[in-house]
């Protein structure tokens, strides 16, 4: 058996089992070959083109029956845990920067950290821009990939879940970002330590914003997810805004003047536009469209 064809058989059997994608991959052909590229020791941009004359190509390279059946037990895994291949593997990748993930964390898949890498948050900084606040950090990616992006930042990373701290200090130890990215366990915005390290020039957060009626139809895969990162009805609400509400109160005092606050909400744009009528925001290009991160400055979360 070639690469390429073990590829393609297990793409194959995952869309037979009818898996749900959205955690690094958006089809059956690129989780099958994450998984069996990962499972085989061959890094993840092997090329897999078969019908071209590229040199490069390891498509049509022959698979060891050993290696097959290796990656045919990481395969059959990822079909009846519906687990996410990153809780496989203890691995996923967010703009070319790997981290470790397990189940103590969601899968990293952050919109703002595209922005980050491509520069669409320049224009709103400055050069006195030196505070970065990282809230609902979870595995740390975002406090890690804002570090790499400004060098002369400082970045505090905060999270509800000591699990998830616990994790985040696996990724920054792992990135060599100990001196630059402090990890704090605070409920949003109450802790007095991320209080004292303030106020921020930038804060990023990507919150539990998912609606009720949303979060009971997830499919297994984001169910296997800790739900207190993803369900935005904590305090009783149901359309996914209670944490936001919280956030939007308490920002400004953290926030020194001229600061933005960076906000994720996928595809809750019609309940947080519901929630905030006359809030003046801004909608921020990503590769997903125009409505799931916004910016909002401080001056128009004290209006």
């Amino acid at each position: 058996m070639t690469l390429i064809e073990l590829i393609e058989s297990g793409a194959q059997q995952l869309t037979d089992a009818q898996v749900s994608f959205g955690h690094g991959t958006t089809n059956a052909f690129d989780e099958a070959a994450w998984l069996v590229l990962w499972s085989l020791g061959l890094p993840l941009d092997t090329v897999l083109d078969d019908d071209s004359d590229d040199q490069n190509s390891q498509a049509n390279r022959p698979v060891a029956p050993v290696d097959a059946a290796r990656a045919a037990t990481l395969l059959e895994a990822r079909i009846t845990s519906r687990k996410p291949a990153a809780y496989l593997t203890h691995e996923a990748w967010l703009q070319g920067v790997a981290f470790y993930v397990d189940e103590r964390v969601i899968v990293p898949r952050s919109l703002i950290a595209e922005l980050l890498v491509y520069g669409g948050l320049d224009y709103w900084l400055r050069e006195s821009t030196h505070k970065v606040l990282d809230l609902c950090t979870g595995n740390g990616s975002l406090a890690i990939i804002a570090a790499r992006v400004y060098p002369d930042v400082a970045v505090t990373a905060a999270d509800l879940s000591a699990d998830a701290l616990a994790v985040a200090r696996i990724n920054v130890d792992k990135h060599g970002l100990q001196a630059r990215i402090a990890l704090l366990e605070s409920d949003g915005l109450n802790a007095p330590e991320l209080a004292a390290r303030g106020p921020y020039d930038l804060i990023l957060c990507n919150p539990p914003y998912v609606n009720a009626q949303s979060m009971a139809d997830l499919p297994p895969e984001y169910h296997a997810e800790p739900a207190m990162a993803l369900d935005g009805n904590r305090a009783g609400g149901t359309d996914g805004m209670d944490f936001v509400r919280t956030l939007l109160r308490d920002a400004p005092k953290h926030m020194t003047p001229g600061a933005v606050l960076v906000l994720e909400i996928g595809n809750e744009c019609h309940h947080f536009e519901a929630a905030f009528p006359q809030l003046e925001v801004v909608w921020l290009e990503t590769s997903a469209g125009e409505d799931q991160v916004l910016l909002i400055t401080r001056e128009a979360l004290l209006k």
